[in-house]
């Protein structure tokens, strides 16, 4: 088939996609599917008939579908879901640790005077941690495999509630007013919806441990901001760790910041290095799937957006 790139053309991603037998054009009048990689103001407008699907370059799409641009009835699109299972479940470990390690805490001392704080609140996943995952679809999976060696107690939550391979108890989202106050750790994972917008606020806060810690690798807007910073203040919670904020990026100033008992990275659980370099591989699979006449292993739904 013939694929168009864009908005930015990553030359590993497509040379291997040609070493698959299909053909770059640059032009997306001619191509049978488009590989996109930008936001929704970068998004062809219209899309051409002739593109039969469209394949996006990162795992979640919510701002694409909130922008109308993934809706029931239209192309068909495949998302790249599963493809940083790992990278993101290890930097959820690399965050959930320097948080309860209290690294921050002493970053910001820049003093061993701190030393008897850490010796007295200093938290340790091998100490009968019960971690609640939020939203446990693929990059769980991964996480769940990684915290096996910690001995922790795993709850996963997912909107069916289907049963999770390697979780002690699985629960429904309808039905997570079970589990705030029963982990010590909550690690969101759920897609940006209407429905997930907020999921973590006040509210939640205050049914959870005061030792309870959060921590967000999804979408900034899964976690109430504001609702965050006074349970960090009030000693609600005991700590949060950050790779996404609401606002993104968080503005220079903010509260946060200067908070010892939240840890913030700048949306990197995964890295642009990491999409390249997988990028060929993921869209050489939906490409044979769609052919075949077939569901892509990374289709999107219409109707949800993930």
């Amino acid at each position: 088939m013939k694929f168009a790139f864009q908005p930015q053309q990553w030359p590993d991603a497509i040379a291997e996609i040609e070493a698959a037998g299909h053909e770059l054009v640059e032009d997306v009048h001619e191509a049978d599917f488009l590989v996109f990689n930008g936001g929704p103001d970068k998004f062809p407008d219209p899309l051409p008939d002739n593109i039969r699907y469209v394949q996006a370059a990162f795992a979640g799409v919510d701002a694409l579908h909130s922008a109308g641009l993934i809706h029931p009835g239209g192309v068909r699109w495949a998302c790249a879901s599963g493809l940083y299972d790992d990278t993101v479940a290890e930097s959820t470990i690399g965050l959930l640790l320097a948080q309860m390690h209290m690294h921050k805490t002493v970053t910001l001392a820049k003093s061993f005077s701190v030393r008897r704080e850490i010796d007295d609140k200093k938290q340790w996943l091998f100490d009968n941690k019960t971690v609640a995952i939020i939203g446990a679809g693929r990059i769980a999976t991964k996480l769940i495999d990684m915290l096996s060696v910690f001995g922790v107690r795993i709850i996963a939550v997912t909107r069916s509630g289907r049963e999770v391979v390697g979780a002690d108890e699985s629960y429904a989202m309808a039905d997570a007013a079970q589990v705030w106050g029963k982990a010590d750790i909550f690690v969101v994972l759920a897609p940006l919806t209407d429905d997930t917008r907020h999921l973590v606020n006040r509210d939640v806060f205050a049914q959870m441990k005061p030792s309870a810690v959060v921590v967000n690798v999804a979408r900034g807007p899964l976690v109430h901001t504001d609702d965050l910073v006074e349970a960090l203040r009030s000693g609600q919670i005991a700590g949060a760790a950050l790779d996404v904020t609401d606002p993104e990026p968080l503005p220079d100033g903010h509260p946060l910041w200067d908070m010892p008992n939240c840890i913030i990275t700048p949306h990197t659980a995964n890295t642009f290095s990491i999409i390249q370099e997988r990028m060929g591989r993921l869209v050489v699979a939906n490409a044979t799937a769609f052919e075949a006449g077939g569901r892509m292993p990374n289709e999107v739904n219409l109707g949800t957006g993930y």
